[in-house]
């Protein structure tokens, strides 16, 4: 049962929104626009803010229908889609963004029971639209995530939606309870549910790098890592971080390459050291389809329309079951 007697402490800084209590520590950052530090229990588990992301690497069968070209601008999205907007919310109550002077008015130790902060982020699309990602933390440190993509007619597909982490250093192993091995929303009848664990963070040895390591329908999931960025820490011990669901499963992928990095790549060689894990949770994936590879779409039904809205959330650092 969590601490109901535990407070929120609400530093409000100059460009920066701190939030901090037993065994963790949080900045929000405005100027790059999302969540810039997240140390629980003294561990760093951000190297960059995290954003929407809207691509996954390109596929033998994406080659062959020529679905990459068709929806190569969300690439340049996924890249560029700079937060175009900012709202802050305590215990429920929006206020004004407390940026200086406005962040004057607060003290040295103001607490709360629960902030939202809220990001809009405006896609480098033709047309534009927009993806609002809120984050609401409480008391014991659980951050609930919400993501809403506002669907804009006249866009191409999605090839896919989530919000990436990019973390520090390599992950030692990562866990997860759902769906057994990799699985699409159009690879799923083999999946069988139960507890699972992974060694490294493994790629798929295409010749020519491509998508690989989704996890559908998961409960909740962990990542291990046993090292830090910060030379000072003498504390060689594994550490984690749990991501559980919300209402509904989610999705993810954890790899040590971004999807650019996947895309950028026409060798495995050519895919460069290992030396982060990138952690994303996906509210809609496009099939991977494999019908054949000169042509052939995917289904109707695993396809990813952009003008219609989509919504998901899950919880970091909250408590598993």
């Amino acid at each position: 049962m969590a601490n109901t007697t535990a407070k929120l402490h609400v530093v409000y800084g100059d460009g920066t929104l701190g939030l901090h209590g037993e065994g963790f520590q949080y900045i929000f950052s405005y100027e790059r626009g999302g969540l810039e530090s997240l140390k629980r229990n003294g561990k760093e588990w951000l190297y960059r803010v995290p954003k929407p992301t809207f691509w996954r690497a390109t596929t033998d069968n994406d080659r062959g229908n020529h679905f990459s070209e068709k929806s190569a601008m969300w690439l340049g999205a996924d890249l560029f889609s700079p937060c175009t907007h900012i709202e802050v919310a305590v215990n429920g109550q929006d206020i004004t963004l407390p940026i200086a002077p406005e962040n004057n008015r607060y003290s040295d130790h103001e607490t709360a029971e629960t902030v939202t902060l809220r990001f809009t982020y405006t896609t480098t699309t033709v047309p534009a639209t927009t993806v609002v990602v809120s984050y609401t933390v409480d008391a014991t440190g659980a951050i609930r995530v919400h993501t809403h993509f506002t669907g804009q007619a006249g866009l191409p597909e999605l090839p896919a939606l989530g919000l990436r982490f990019v973390m520090p250093t390599a992950a030692q192993q990562f866990s997860y309870r759902g769906l057994s091995g990799e699985t699409y929303p159009d690879r799923m009848a083999g999946g069988q549910l139960g507890d699972y664990q992974v060694t490294g963070l493994p790629v798929t040895p295409y010749m020519v790098p491509q998508e690989c390591g989704m996890h559908m329908a998961t409960e909740h999931a962990t990542v291990t890592r046993a090292i830090t960025l910060n030379n000072a820490d003498p504390d060689t011990e594994p550490f984690s971080l749990t991501f559980t669901q919300a209402d509904q499963p989610f999705n993810f992928s954890c790899l040590p390459y971004t999807a650019e990095e996947l895309e950028n790549a026409t060798h495995i060689e050519e895919l460069p050291p290992l030396r982060r894990t990138v952690f994303t949770v996906f509210g809609a994936v496009r099939g991977v389809g494999g019908i054949d590879s000169w042509g052939a779409d995917v289904e109707a039904k695993y396809h990813l329309p952009a003008d219609r809205d989509y919504d998901f959330e899950f919880v970091i650092a909250g408590t598993q079951e």
